[in-house]
């Protein structure tokens, strides 16, 4: 082909047609490449989460050809917003450029890198060299003039008089001034203002889901109001509940969370133990949702009324809590649902009613909606996104959802849009015990947190690898884990028989493990007792009235207040990131710190996973990480009774025994 002739398309490696880049693409292709930027979902198809008022870190890779020098910029602003926040980023090597801002609002976010060749930069770095090497740089410093002349022809206004100062004053320097003033940071920062930024290249926008501090940082108390009553034979109430509140104050938790409060079927309803006969009185699961009374929208007639709700829900926010609705959309056979709309379920081919089974169990007192039948779209998803948003009108903000992970994805990623786009600061717990891309996928399309597998990990190497796997990206940027200890559901076998220094040592993995925790009443009681061979509880608190004496010896009260004391009282454990595990020369001891990026909060955690003998180690303390040689002195203090001292060097010794307490929580120090 001569040089006369057209140029032609060119195909790329493997001659795959995909790959066929004509040159005017090739010349308008961006010059500098913008990749691997954090915190980013599936290339923005979903939206990373943050916290309001705590910083965003945002990295990426940005390079380009050659040896010129970049400006990398950082931009964000609130989704629906036209005003734009700028933050440039600084490089930390190898092409890794990084910055951070604080979101001040909740709501869905935005953010972009862009990112130009800076030729006043790449000039400065260049004279510097050349000027230290004692190179003539005479004409380098015409080039600078040259530079200062355009940036002075693209400015205007006091950016332009303050440039045509800067070059009279130029004038009256000898090489070395001149010098100096080039590398100053007067000219830096005002030929910065004037550069056209040359071959300027843009990523696109990412997504950011912002919420309140509660998503991240929250202690969840869970009660059934029914069982607030001196007598199985009496019904509790919204007013009896009441009389609970100063003492779940004290205990530190902030999140009041009751199972469903809705009328409960009568047909098919569940007897004691999870009996398929109920005998008269029996309450039914509260998960049986409808009566010819009402359904999700209604509120069981023995709780009270709407307004005995309200009063609590406003009693409730006096003592610090905040009350948590559960959202479980199965309905009873009695759901008003099945009269008044029956095309949002399935039938079967004899007429019957397909109710739900988890094979080979079955919940004959329950039926699911069919979110896709013909006559519920979109009549049966507005209706359930309706009901969200009348219980956030009676004042709830947050809500347990139960079972999300047999519901469509979409519906979910559609309902807390829409919700959260009238009501930013409502909050959906994801109740899923289900395989790991799907418990990932549901923090992806919005659910701020989720319960976890933590129940289930009881061996060091088990809750290592647990807490450090979420501790990476793409689970620390879109999963908040909600560390449950038990549940009405689950009453863990390591429970069942460890005593009470095993509920304190579920306690303490949890509290300090993540700043989300939460607990089934009747645990800070160490109640254990099972059905045989099954984590679950005998005499289910989910089919009868279970009263209990709160002040009973052997409880655990006073440890989970001074737990939930030392998180309030620590940044470190407000969240489930920062943690590090470091040597222990002992298999029974779990081992880890909890720290703030700062390093100003610095938490050492020691946990025997033995709830029946004393373990002893050799430890490490990580003098590294403070700026310390190995010898250093460091002041710790024992956060659970006060206690301080002094440690000389890196290795120390622990003795637990877990009659007296199964853990240790120390706050180090620099010596001063």
């Amino acid at each position: 082909m001569s040089l006369k002739e057209p140029f032609e398309s060119v195909p790329m490696a493997n001659d795959h047609p995909d790959q066929v880049i004509s040159l005017s693409q090739a010349l308008l292709a961006p010059r500098i490449v913008i990749e691997d930027t954090q915190p980013v979902l599936e290339g923005g198809a979903f939206a990373a989460k943050a916290i309001s008022n705590q910083p965003v870190a945002v990295s990426s890779k940005v390079f380009s050809d050659g040896h010129d020098r970049m400006a990398v910029m950082l931009n964000w602003r609130q989704a629906g917003s036209r005003r734009i926040h700028c933050v440039p980023m600084t490089s930390a090597g190898n092409d890794l450029w990084q910055a951070e801002f604080i979101p001040t609002e909740i709501g869905p976010h935005l953010f972009s890198i862009e990112a130009w060749i800076d030729p006043f930069a790449t000039y400065c770095h260049d004279l510097e060299k050349k000027y230290q090497a004692g190179v003539d740089i005479r004409l380098e410093l015409e080039e600078g003039r040259l530079l200062l002349d355009k940036g002075i022809e693209l400015s205007g206004g006091a950016l332009g008089d303050q440039l045509q100062a800067l070059a009279a004053r130029l004038a009256t320097l000898d090489d070395d001034e001149q010098v100096a003033l080039f590398l100053g940071a007067e000219a830096t920062r005002l030929m910065g203002e004037a550069e056209h930024r040359s071959y300027l290249t843009r990523s696109i926008e990412y997504p950011l889901d912002v919420d309140r501090p509660a998503a991240q940082f929250a202690s969840w108390y869970e009660l059934f109001p029914r069982s607030c009553t001196d007598s199985p034979d009496r019904h509790g109430t919204f007013n009896d509940v009441h009389q609970r509140l100063p003492m779940i104050r004290d205990m530190g938790f902030d999140v009041l969370y009751f199972p469903p409060i809705h009328p409960i079927g009568n047909k098919h309803r569940k007897g004691r133990n999870n009996s398929l006969q109920a005998q008269p009185g029996d309450p039914g699961s509260p998960y049986a949702i409808g009566s010819p009374e009402g359904g999700h929208d209604a509120i069981h007639p023995q709780l009270g009324s709407r307004e005995d709700f309200r009063r609590l829900v406003s009693a409730a926010a006096q003592h610090g809590l905040e009350i948590a609705l559960d959202f479980a959309i199965q309905c009873s056979q009695d759901h008003p649902w099945l009269q008044e709309h029956p095309g949002w379920f399935s039938w079967r081919p004899d007429g019957t009613i397909r109710y739900a089974e988890n094979p080979p169990k079955k919940y004959q007192d329950i039926v699911n909606v069919d979110f896709y039948a013909p006559d519920a779209v979109p009549g049966l998803w507005l209706a359930l996104r309706d009901v969200i948003i009348g219980w956030v009108e009676e004042g709830v903000k947050t809500f347990r959802v139960d079972n999300p992970h047999t519901k469509p994805l979409p519906f979910w990623q559609w309902l807390i849009a829409n919700v959260r786009s009238h009501y930013p600061d409502v909050i959906f717990l994801a109740e899923a015990f289900t395989k790991p891309a799907m418990m990932a996928r549901l923090g992806k399309v919005g659910y701020a947190q989720s319960y976890t597998y933590f129940t289930w990990r009881n061996t060091k190497q088990e809750l290592r690898e647990y807490f450090e796997q979420l501790n990476q990206p793409p689970w620390s940027q879109c999963y908040r884990p909600n560390f449950f200890v038990n549940t009405p559901d689950i009453n863990p076998f390591f429970l069942q028989h460890s005593g009470r220094a095993g509920f304190l040592i579920r306690a303490a993995l949890a509290t300090m493990g993540s700043g989300l925790w939460g607990m089934y009443s009747g645990f800070e009681l160490c109640e254990a007792a099972a059905l045989p061979g099954k984590e679950e509880y005998l005499d289910s608190e989910k089919y009868e009235i279970r009263p209990r004496d709160y002040t009973q010896p052997g409880n655990i009260i006073a440890e989970i207040a001074q737990l939930n004391r030392i998180r309030r009282q620590n940044p470190a454990l407000q969240t489930h990131l920062g943690v590090a595990f470091f040597n222990c020369w002992n298999d029974n001891i779990l081992y880890f710190a909890k720290r703030t990026p700062e390093r100003d909060n610095y938490i050492l955690i020691a946990i025997s996973l033995d709830p029946h003998n004393a373990q002893e180690a050799h430890f490490e303390l990580p003098l590294w990480e403070l700026g310390l040689d190995d010898n250093a002195e460091t002041h710790g203090e024992d956060l659970m009774n006060g206690h301080r001292w002094s440690w000389y060097g890196k290795t120390q010794f622990m003795r637990i025994e877990p009659w007296h307490l199964p853990f240790g929580i120390w706050r180090i120090d620099k010596a001063r």
